[in-house]
């Protein structure tokens, strides 16, 4: 009975590292269509409050809103993309490229969601995975960069520092 105990134990310290990362809410997303992204943040940074979220908005994800946060200041860094797209027949070739939330407090032991909402054009690949790196501040000096892209032949998994990504999947039905 104890080596089992042991054992589920162990597993869920092995678990534990996944949970430990900022993540999507929704593992998948269809392209040519809004996709609400729900940032989880687990935690802060080796025990100091998180106080900003850096989010970078990947190349082919336009029309972004992102949601306010009681406590929290909006930051919207804008900026030209690498192409024009087709936004329900207007040609879009600026909008955001960074959403920041800052000046709030996320306790190290607290859980929070960070949500903004965007378009994932047509132009991008069915099957592939799309990238949000995340950066988390905590105090002056402190930070978590969320923003490694796993090379070709590797998984997050195999990272310290993944970005959370969506997996991008054909629309199917109406709009």
């Amino acid at each position: 009975m104890n080596k089992l105990i042991l054992a589920a134990g162990a597993l869920i310290l092995a678990a534990a590292p996944a949970f430990a990362h900022v993540t999507l809410d929704k593992g998948e997303a269809p392209v040519g269509s809004t996709y609400k992204a729900v940032f989880r943040v687990p935690h802060g940074c080796e025990g100091l409050a998180t106080n900003v979220v850096r989010v970078r908005i990947p190349e082919g994800v336009i029309a972004v809103k992102p949601m306010p946060k009681p406590g929290w200041t909006l930051e919207k860094i804008k900026g030209k993309y690498a192409k024009t797209y087709d936004y329900h027949g207007t040609p879009t070739g600026e909008g955001m490229q960074e959403i920041v939330w800052k000046g709030g407090n996320l306790g190290d032991d607290e859980y929070d969601e960070f949500i903004l909402r965007g378009y994932i054009t047509p132009d991008l690949a069915v099957g592939s995975t799309l990238y949000f790196p995340v950066v988390q501040e905590c105090g002056a000096d402190k930070a978590e960069r969320w923003i490694e892209i796993p090379a070709e032949g590797q998984t997050s998994d195999d990272l310290e520092l993944p970005a959370p990504g969506v997996k991008l999947i054909e629309k199917t039905g109406g709009h």
